[in-house]
């Protein structure tokens, strides 16, 4: 025989009763447990989110006036947006480590890698570091500027561009040369453009037989009739040393920086043309050679 159907019917109420209890059981254990989570994280989660937000703000605004204030220093246009970067990316990295403080998460771990990583880097990046940090140093001296004429790691030219890392130069005769920033400033440097006024350095040599007075007379001639040569400091005229073929005058006359070339090479012909002119001569060096003859006794002939 049959179930009775009033028998199906309460069986079928009473499994769904029970899947409503299961589900309705689920679903408060799932609304405690996101509850306790929310008790639990919900204060760090809003921390953390506060920290992250106002850190960003307060890195932005160190760098904008990180560069307003190195602007307002005169320090060259291309080292500021990499100091105010590398300032900000800094405080970045700061505050990243402590959001993940907040959670509990140690940082120190963090931290030991991060050093570890960037010690790794300098070492594989040495040179290439090195060349930076002399990039800094120089746009922060400033031992010459663009334009002006140097001598630097044994190459002298006309500066065309100072970078991070290597500094341009175009030689005399039009060459470019790039020399490595380490290699700048960690050797001397000659800036020819760094001052208004220069002097010019000549040694003229006269014969032993020529008249001393009237040379000197001759030379102090020839730079008081040239207008670039500057009244002061005066000129210095003065017999330097006594040579192996030549009594040498050192001529020392002073000039703006921009009429160098032009007037040493002008002197030069001048001192000599009227030097000659005046019955000095410039010798060039020559060798006197003595022969003796043996007499008879000694077996000659």
């Amino acid at each position: 025989m049959g179930r009775p159907e009033g028998t199906c019917v309460a069986a079928l109420s009473l499994s769904r009763d029970a899947d409503t209890n299961q589900t309705t059981d689920a679903l408060g254990s799932a609304m405690s447990t996101a509850s306790n989570l929310v008790a639990e994280w919900g204060l760090s989660v809003v921390g953390a989110m506060v920290v992250l937000v106002v850190g960003l703000w307060i890195a932005k605004r160190i760098r904008s006036g990180v560069k307003t204030g190195l602007g307002r220093q005169g320090l060259d246009p291309t080292l500021i947006p990499f100091v105010s970067s590398l300032i900000y990316w800094g405080l970045v990295a700061f505050v990243l480590i402590a959001v993940l403080g907040i959670f509990g998460i140690p940082t120190a771990s963090f931290i030991a890698v991060l050093g570890a990583a960037g010690l790794a880097v300098g070492l594989a990046l040495q040179g290439t570091l090195s060349n930076f940090a002399s990039g800094v140093m120089i746009l922060i001296f400033r031992p010459f500027s663009v334009g002006n004429w140097v001598e630097v790691a044994g190459v002298a030219g006309s500066v065309r561009e100072i970078g991070i890392f290597s500094t341009v130069l175009h030689t005399g005769d039009n060459v470019k040369v790039v020399v490595p920033n380490s290699q700048v400033y960690g050797q001397t440097v000659k800036n020819f453009s760094a001052n208004d006024t220069r002097r010019i350095d000549l040694i003229i040599g006269v014969s032993y037989d020529d008249d001393l007075q009237v040379a000197q007379d001759t030379i102090l001639e020839v730079l008081s009739g040239d207008e670039r040569i500057l009244g002061e400091p005066a000129p210095t005229v003065a017999v330097h040393e006594l040579g192996d073929s030549s009594v040498d005058f050192v001529v020392r006359p002073w000039c703006n920086a921009s009429d160098y070339w032009p007037l040493r090479w002008h002197l030069l012909r001048q001192l000599k043309e009227r030097l000659e002119a005046a019955g000095c001569s410039i010798p060039y060096p020559q060798r006197d050679l003595h022969l003796f003859r043996q007499g008879d006794g000694d077996g000659g002939n």
